[in-house]
């Protein structure tokens, strides 16, 4: 098992297949985007296939969510996903994704074995979208999210970021669209990931704004503790269900006690937070010829090593010097 120090077990896998985006989200990178990782240190489809079959049949891994960068750009994608969910004991495999080119390979993924998708969306605005992600997509990721959908990749899950005086007054618009369309929205608190370093304590919409705006126009109730277990979202029945709506509270409600997560870069780096300052290198030893076994043996000592807590909250934080583009979700 991935054990730390802490009795933690990492049982879910976060895997970047690349850091390229094709969207320009103000809350991740600037407008004119970012020096991306050259190919030849990307991990290649075989490599990524070769770690994620170890961290299943050796280390006890049961999901893999496979995102980016925008995790659609990656041409292999879908033989990913289907070498993936022929792995025994199976894996839930899902996806982070902004929805562009959704529309067209939802069946395909469907194909290939994949079980859900979350999409990113932060505005049911055209322009809004437009001055956000400084690209004019957002056509293209309702498309997205109804083929898959369609495709039966369920819950389609929605993701939203609010910005403050960009997208703040769209919480209860957000939610009453997602609950007519049958997805599950998911706000979460902005982080501190943005290439620029212009993330402030101060601009970010916090989980509690967010629930009390929502509770103008919903009856929200907590839903079992139980059933959240380690997973990142507080979720709330709204007006007594089934419906539900998440709050992932990042900064403000950490949920560190409780991680199952690891993540492995696109570039072949294992990390095991987020807001990591340290990784550990599993390509450089997998290209030198490193087995199986000794490439677990690296994993389960870096996982030893994880912190007990983001640390976002203590004086002597640093913000990770790569953006959320090149960790992975």
């Amino acid at each position: 098992m991935l054990r730390d120090s802490f009795g933690r077990v990492a049982t879910d896998l976060r895997v970047s297949l690349t850091d390229k985006c094709n969207l320009r989200c103000t809350y991740c990178m600037p407008p004119e985007g970012l020096d991306w990782l050259p190919n030849a240190q990307l991990l290649t489809a075989d490599e990524i296939v070769r770690l994620v079959t170890i961290g299943v049949e050796r280390l006890g891994i049961t999901e893999v969510r496979y995102t980016g960068g925008e995790p659609l750009i990656r041409r292999e994608l879908a033989d990913i996903v289907a070498r993936t969910t022929a792995l025994r004991p199976k894996p839930q495999v899902s996806l982070t994704t902004n929805g562009i080119g959704l529309a067209r390979l939802a069946g395909a993924l469907a194909e290939a074995g994949l079980d859900r998708v979350n999409v990113s969306l932060d505005t049911l605005d055209p322009d809004t979208f437009k001055r956000l992600a400084h690209r004019d997509r957002h056509a293209d990721v309702v498309a997205g999210l109804a083929a898959a959908a369609e495709a039966g990749l369920r819950p389609v899950k929605v993701n939203a970021v609010l910005m403050r005086g960009f997208n703040d007054h769209e919480a209860v618009p957000l939610l009453r669209w997602c609950l007519d369309q049958g997805y599950e929205l998911r706000f979460i608190e902005q982080m501190p990931l943005d290439a620029q370093h212009g993330w402030t304590r101060e601009g970010m919409v916090t989980a509690d704004e967010i629930l009390e705006r929502l509770s103008t126009a919903f009856d929200l109730t907590p839903d079992d503790p139980k059933a959240r277990g380690s997973a990142p979202a507080e979720r709330f029945l709204v007006d007594g269900g089934p419906a539900r709506v998440g709050v992932i509270g990042s900064v403000t409600r950490p949920f560190c006690g409780s991680c199952d997560r690891v993540r492995l870069t696109a570039d072949g780096q294992v990390r095991n937070c987020l807001f990591a300052t340290e990784e550990s290198d599993l390509k450089t030893a997998m290209r030198d010829g490193a087995s199986d076994e000794e490439l677990a043996e690296r994993w389960k000592a870096a996982v030893a090593r994880k912190r007990a807590g983001h640390g976002i909250d203590d004086p002597s934080f640093l913000q990770p010097s790569r953006p959320m583009s090149a960790i992975g979700g």
